[in-house]
């Protein structure tokens, strides 16, 4: 802690993440007009993925604050620009070989397409709660006015964000999110203590407590986990000094995809939600029947449970495929004049690189898809509701705090240099 606040450079960094966190949190207390609080909390009670909605606003969207929507609309722009780098090959060019100014220009686009994303994602969702009695009746200069209020929210988080990333320290709109997730754990323990504290139960919540360190430590060990390939630097004379000959290694992360296979999977388990939501509510029996058993299969339960993590085992090589490209690795390579030893340059370095990504997504995937279903498995065996931990919120907080210290220490060893 000494050394932290004993660098000058680090400790106005940290300062200004902590000025900019506040001002985000204070944001997200202030809400929109005619909300209904106990009817907002029972409706996100009950909804999975507003409650997912809910984890990348920063806790904004449980309260309808004027920053409701978060990053998520950013983030949702960022993922779409990912994807059209399969279709467009000028997008894949600009990202991928284009350096630093193609990057920018890329991310320039990401920008420009939260702003629509935005007002679209801002007027479905407060014509949902209005219609579900969570916000009052709107006509549509109140609707317009609270849409162009929640896209202007979400367009400051995302210009907050990228403040704290240039004049701060971490990834601003990781920590936009990390401050909303830890910001609702004093709240959580609270109502677990006033309404769920039974004596006779302290066992229960000890082995609750191992569980979440060992759940945590694993959790850690997974996002850390990498498999290097060893290269090799090809000598090289030049002038009469030889270069090259150096011995490196390529590290290839285990958990590639992060959580963008759990949003994945959640935004497709929705569909099923709407529409058993709408076949309930015709007045036909066979469509009624229909929309309750859909209701039964996919609100929860082990049928859930199943689909959910057969999705993010699958979403989770999508996403892996997508983002990672073997062939490019394999240029590169070869351009700078580097190698796998055994292993010929092009594309025989290509096929050993994408065999290797296949085997180590397997256990990837497979650790994805455990942590998303585990806070259903752990409500399931305990029957408590709030005795659950893993899922998008444990590895986002886990990535974050790993990524901080690795910039706090990278910050104080150029100090030490």
């Amino acid at each position: 802690m000494r050394l932290m606040f004993g660098d000058r450079v680090l400790r106005k960094r940290i300062l200004f993440v902590i000025a900019a966190l506040a001002l985000f949190r204070v944001a997200a207390a202030v809400p929109i007009p005619g909300v209904d609080t106990v009817a907002l909390e029972q409706f996100f009670r009950n909804n999975q993925f507003l409650g997912l909605l809910n984890v990348f606003s920063g806790s904004g969207l449980s309260n309808l604050s004027i920053v409701m929507l978060g990053v998520g609309p950013y983030i949702t722009a960022s993922i779409i620009m990912q994807l059209l780098t399969m279709m467009s090959p000028k997008l894949k060019a600009l990202y991928h070989e284009e350096g630093e100014l193609g990057r920018k220009r890329f991310t320039q686009y990401s920008r420009l397409l939260t702003v629509p994303l935005a007002m679209l994602q801002g007027y479905g969702l407060l014509t949902l709660l209005s219609r579900q009695g969570a916000l009052g009746a709107l006509d549509p200069f109140g609707l317009f006015a609270n849409v162009l209020i929640v896209t202007a929210g979400s367009v400051l988080l995302m210009w907050l964000g990228e403040l704290i990333s240039e004049f701060g320290i971490g990834n601003g709109v990781s920590l936009i999110i990390f401050a909303g997730i830890v910001s609702s754990i004093p709240q959580a323990t609270s109502q677990l203590l006033a309404t769920n504290y039974d004596p006779s139960q302290i066992p229960m919540y000890i082995a609750f407590l191992v569980a979440a360190v060992v759940i945590v430590a694993g959790v850690i060990v997974m996002t850390e986990a990498e498999r290097p390939v060893p290269i090799t630097y090809a000598k090289r004379v030049r002038g009469g000094k030889m270069y090259g000959g150096v011995s490196t290694y390529l590290p290839l992360r285990v958990n590639q995809a992060g959580v963008i296979p759990i949003i994945f999977a959640l935004s497709i388990l929705l569909f099923p939600q709407l529409i058993a939501g709408f076949f309930a509510g015709l007045a036909n029996p066979t469509l009624q029947m229909i929309g309750e058993t859909m209701k039964v299969w996919f609100t929860g339960g082990w049928i859930y449970s199943i689909f959910y993590f057969i999705l993010v085992f699958l979403f989770t090589y999508f996403y892996t495929a997508v983002t990672f490209d073997p062939d490019a690795i394999a240029t590169n390579l070869q351009k700078s004049g580097a190698f796998i030893p055994g292993v010929r340059p092009g594309v025989a370095t290509a096929e050993h690189v994408a065999k290797i990504l296949t085997r180590i997504t397997f256990a990837g995937a497979l650790f994805l898809a455990s942590v998303a279903v585990l806070p259903l498995a752990m409500q399931s065996m305990t029957g408590n509701n709030t005795l659950a931990i893993g899922g998008t919120a444990l590895l986002i907080v886990v990535s974050v705090v790993l990524d901080l210290i690795k910039k706090m220490d990278a910050q104080l060893s150029m100090r030490e240099y």
